[in-house]
C-alpha cells in the first residue's frame, strides 16, 4: 500500500516555470514535492527552443559558407554531417537538463517523483511511478506546470500517413529529400528555413492568406519574400483536402486553391499547425478546476485556479505559449507567495522573437491593432539596408518598424525584422518599460557602429 506523504506544496510538471520556483519555496522552508512524468526542463529544453535554435545555429553557418565568397572568403562545398548537428543539439539539451537537476539538487526539502500526476481531491495527488508502484502526496498548495504538445488538425488521410511534428522532425537521421510543411507561423517558419539550409527541399502550405497571421501585412509580405528568396515554396490561402501516400514513401498532399486542387509530393511532412494542453491525464474534474474549450486551465491574473490552493503556470493555462512568459509566471508566485506581494500578470508585456534568419522580434502593439483600438498613431520604419552596420555584415534583409502615439510620443510597439533582431526589440521594450517618448531614442547617443544605433534613423521621420 503506498505511503502518505505531506507536503506544503506540490509541483506537477518540472518545467522552466516550476523548477525555478522549487529553490524560490525552498528556501522559504517549504518542504517540496515535485512530479515530472517525463524529463526534466519541460518542452522548452528537451523539444523547443534549445534544441531548435541550437539547429537553427547549425544551419545559419551552412547559409554562411555558402555565401563565403560574397565576403571575399573562398570555401569548397557545403555538405551537412546531420548526425553531428544531433549530436551538437543533444550535447546542448543535456547541458540545460543538468543545470536543471542541479538546482532541484541544492534546493532541501525538495522531493523528485518520476511518474503521471493526477488529481484524487483538491488537496490530494496520486502518481503513478514510472519504475512502479504509487506514490500518494497532499498539499495546501498544488501547481499545475504540464506544458502542451504539438496538435494534429483534422484533415482526411493525416492518420494514415508517417506526420512529423516539432519534436520528432528533431530526431530524423537524415535529411527529408523534400519536406512538406502545413502551417506557416513560427514552427513551421523556422524548421522549414532550417531544411532548405540543410540541402532539403521545402514546401510551406498556410490555410491563411499570408504567413505568420498575427503580424501586420508589411511584415508578412517581407517575410514571404524572404523565405522565397532562401528557396522555399509557398502556397498561402489555400486548404488542405485530404492527404495520402503515394509511390512507395511518397506522401502527396492535396489543396485547394482558387484555380483547382493541387498535388504537391514530398518524401516527409512536418504538421506546425499548434499545440494542445497536456491536461486530459491530471483529472481536474475530481479537484473541481476549471478548463476552457480547448482544455486549457482557467487562472486569474495571479494564477490562481478557481479552486483556492491550486495553482497553474506556463503553456498548460494558454495564452502566449513563451518561456519567458512562464518564467515570469514563477516569479508573479513566488512574490505572492513567500515575497512581498502584489504580482500580476496584468498589463505585463509579452515580447517574442522568431529565429528564422533574419529574425524577428515583435513587442507591443502591431500597426492593425492600433488602428482597431482607435489609437491615433504615428509610424516609423527603416528599411535594414539603411542600417550601416547591417550593411557592413551584409546582412540587410528586413527592415524596423515601431508605432508612435501621435498625442503623447509614447512607443506603443515595434516589430524588428532584420539581423539581430530579438537585441533590437528589447532595447525599444526598455523604452517602452520605462516610458520614454520615442524622441528619446532619437536623440540617443549610441555607439557606432552598432544596430542600436540605427533606433536614431528609425525615429528620424516618424510620420
Amino acid at each position: 500500500m503506498a505511503k502518505h506523504r505531506r507536503y506544503d506544496a506540490i509541483l506537477i510538471g518540472a518545467a522552466r516555470g516550476t523548477v525555478k520556483l522549487v529553490p524560490v519555496l525552498a528556501n522559504a522552508g517549504w518542504r517540496v514535492a515535485l512530479v515530472e512524468r517525463k524529463h526534466l526542463g519541460g518542452t522548452c529544453v528537451n523539444e523547443g527552443c534549445m534544441p531548435t535554435k541550437t539547429m537553427v545555429a547549425s544551419a545559419r553557418v551552412a547559409y554562411l559558407a555558402r555565401r563565403a565568397s560574397d565576403f571575399g572568403v573562398e570555401t569548397g562545398p557545403v555538405r551537412i554531417d546531420l548526425a553531428k548537428v544531433l549530436a551538437r543539439k543533444e550535447a546542448v539539451v543535456k547541458s540545460f537538463i543538468e543545470k536543471a537537476q542541479g538546482m532541484i539538487d541544492m534546493a532541501e526539502g525538495v522531493d523528485l517523483f518520476m511518474g503521471e500526476a493526477s488529481f484524487t481531491s483538491p488537496s490530494t495527488v496520486k502518481v503513478d511511478l514510472n519504475q512502479g508502484g504509487i506514490a500518494k502526496l497532499s498539499a495546501d498548495r498544488i501547481f499545475i506546470d504540464t506544458g502542451a504538445r504539438p496538435a494534429n488538425p483534422s484533415i482526411p488521410g493525416l492518420d494514415t500517413v508517417p506526420v512529423l511534428n516539432s519534436t520528432t522532425i528533431m530526431e530524423l537521421d537524415e535529411l527529408p529529400e523534400h519536406l512538406l510543411v502545413l502551417g506557416g507561423s513560427y514552427v513551421g517558419l523556422e524548421f522549414g528555413q532550417m531544411f532548405r539550409r540543410f540541402g532539403s527541399e521545402v514546401t510551406i502550405v498556410q490555410r491563411g492568406p499570408q504567413l505568420m497571421s498575427r503580424e501586420d501585412a508589411d511584415i508578412a509580405e517581407e517575410i514571404a519574400a524572404i523565405m522565397r528568396e532562401d528557396g522555399l515554396l509557398l502556397h498561402l490561402g489555400v486548404r488542405v483536402s485530404r492527404v495520402t501516400q503515394v509511390a512507395g514513401s511518397q506522401i502527396q498532399v492535396t489543396i485547394e486553391t482558387d484555380n483547382g486542387d493541387i498535388d504537391l509530393l514530398g518524401s516527409h511532412l512536418l504538421v506546425a499547425a499548434g499545440r494542445v494542453p497536456n491536461t486530459e491525464r491530471l483529472n481536474l474534474s475530481t479537484a473541481g478546476v476549471e478548463t476552457d474549450a480547448r482544455g486549457y486551465v482557467r487562472v486569474n491574473d495571479r494564477l490562481e485556479t478557481n479552486v483556492a490552493g491550486i495553482y497553474a503556470l506556463g503553456d498548460v493555462k494558454g495564452g502566449p505559449a513563451f518561456t519567458h512568459i512562464s518564467n515570469d509566471d514563477s516569479r508573479i508566485i513566488g512574490k505572492n507567495l513567500v515575497g512581498a506581494g502584489g504580482g500580476t500578470t496584468r498589463d505585463r508585456p509579452v515580447p517574442y522573437t522568431m529565429f528564422t534568419d533574419p529574425e524577428l522580434g515583435r513587442i507591443g502593439l502591431s500597426e492593425a491593432e492600433a488602428h482597431a483600438q482607435g489609437r491615433s498613431i504615428k509610424v516609423a520604419r527603416l528599411p535594414m539596408q539603411h542600417a550601416d552596420r547591417a550593411l557592413e555584415m551584409g546582412e540587410t534583409r528586413g527592415f524596423m518598424k515601431a508605432i508612435v502615439d501621435s498625442d503623447t510620443d509614447q512607443i506603443l510597439g515595434a516589430a524588428v525584422l532584420g539581423v539581430e533582431a530579438g537585441e533590437i526589440m528589447t532595447i525599444l521594450q526598455v523604452a517602452m518599460m520605462g516610458k520614454l517618448p520615442y524622441t528619446a531614442l532619437r536623440d540617443g547617443v549610441f555607439s557606432h557602429p552598432t544596430l542600436a544605433e540605427s533606433l536614431n534613423d528609425l525615429f528620424v521621420e516618424v510620420s
